[in-house]
């Protein structure tokens, strides 16, 4: 089960930060998109597809 839940976050992680990425984002602050937690990556994505 926690494998499981595990694959499912990083998954999710991945697609978003390639979303991010196809829109010319690699970087929040100082910190890479990878280094970001799945949140912080939802918040971002968040904030940058209610900007369209």
């Amino acid at each position: 089960m926690g494998n499981l839940l595990r694959y499912a976050v990083q998954s999710k992680k991945k697609d978003l930060i390639n979303k991010l990425i196809k829109q010319g984002i690699y970087k929040k602050d100082e910190k890479h998109l990878y280094e970001l937690s799945l949140s912080e990556l939802e918040n971002e994505y968040k904030l940058v597809y209610d900007r369209e």
